[in-house]
């Protein structure tokens, strides 16, 4: 996955404000996931997406990223333009850009568990593995 949510031009999505966002992750049984907590999360979401729905990024055309945690066309969900898709969430990625994060969370949990952590994540392994991420839930 890759390191910038963009979006597409007129596009305007959801911003799921911070502490709505660890709300949700805490009643999702985000807490200790995969060995981490709701401020890894967080951190995730906010370099992946910026809390965007409908946050899209294009990878020079071999595959897509898609919603608020950018998840990729080549593995886990189908956009019918990617070549060997392996499509492991069985979704259309459209479905990651609208503002229901439920089945994005259920795909980005299946991620997280495959991968047992957030490796896949760029973003996560830049910007917040190993720091200090006290801030990203501070306050909620």
């Amino acid at each position: 996955l890759v390191f910038l949510g963009l979006t597409l031009p007129g596009i305007q999505g959801r911003i799921i404000p911070r502490c709505e966002l660890v709300k949700i992750l805490r009643q999702h049984g985000f807490q200790g996931f995969v060995g981490k907590t709701v401020a890894d999360w967080v951190c995730l979401v906010e370099h992946e997406s910026s809390y965007n729905t409908k946050a899209f990024h294009d990878n020079q055309g071999k595959s897509r990223d898609y919603g608020i945690f950018q998840i990729n066309s080549m593995y886990w969900c189908d956009d019918g333009k990617t070549r060997g898709s392996k499509n492991a969430c069985r979704i259309n990625c459209s479905k990651f850009l609208d503002d229901n994060i439920e089945d994005d969370i259920r795909c980005a949990k299946k991620i997280a568990q495959e991968a047992r952590g957030l490796k896949p994540w760029v973003a996560w392994r830049n910007r917040c593995k190993g720091k200090d991420l006290s801030s990203y839930v501070k306050g909620c």
